[in-house]
């Protein structure tokens, strides 16, 4: 295991060599990778992985959930792209390890995160208590329609790709709220920002390519046969 100066270094690293040099200059969001432990989030078999620059497994012990925590670039390029205010309400689909919903939570006013696999939802419990957040509230469902029990929301963020964005999603906005998704099909998928400009209008901004594996239960897009 390393020694604490070890870590801090490499975190360090983490923020200046990868984070900093993918556009996220935002002050606020680089000083929070340093006071959200990412390590104390990672299974306990990648922990040395935490501050590369990769995806890691959700692997805990036996059990291997296929899902994966994304790289650190991307997490904090998401999270800086969304602006989030200290009176927002988020709502997060794909809890994974929690980490995601810690940044969130410390950005934000109340965070409803969601997730499919009763193991992963126990994992991601556990890192946020152990952590002290206690503004986010791990709920077990299928949220890949949204989540109507808290609606709407300042905030939505997908932490799977989505084929298509739903329109279910997008309803759950409140008016100036921001929805983070990573749309398309391998390769070809695009991070965009969508935020509700008026009940009926929205706008949508590609941020940069990149893919994550596909959300569970997506909505696919329809297809017609003639």
């Amino acid at each position: 295991m390393h020694s604490g100066l070890d870590m801090e270094k490499a975190r360090y690293n983490m923020v200046e060599q990868q984070v900093r040099t993918w556009d996220v200059l935002d002050q606020s969001v680089l000083d929070l990778l340093f006071v959200v432990k990412r390590e104390d989030f990672c299974p306990p078999a990648y922990r040395a992985l935490a501050f590369a620059d990769m995806e890691i497994p959700l692997r805990i012990g036996d059990f291997d959930s296929g899902e994966l925590m994304w790289a650190p670039k991307l997490e904090a390029r998401i999270l800086q792209e969304l602006a989030i205010h200290a009176h927002d309400r988020v709502l997060e689909i794909g809890t994974g390890s929690g980490y995601f919903a810690a940044l969130l939570a410390h950005k934000a006013d109340d965070v409803v995160s969601v997730e499919l696999e009763p193991r992963l939802r126990a994992f991601g419990e556990d890192n946020l208590r152990r952590a002290g957040v206690h503004n986010v509230r791990v709920k077990l469902a299928d949220a890949s329609r949204g989540f109507a029990d808290d609606a709407p929301y300042d905030v939505i963020i997908a932490t799977g790709s989505l084929p298509v964005v739903p329109t279910s999603l997008t309803g759950q906005l409140k008016v100036g709220g921001r929805l983070a998704a990573i749309v398309g099909h391998e390769p070809a998928m695009v991070a965009q920002i969508i935020t509700r400009i008026t009940d009926n209008a929205f706008d949508s901004v590609n941020l940069f390519e990149t893919h994550v594996k596909p959300l569970a239960h997506a909505e696919r897009p329809s297809t017609f046969k003639f």
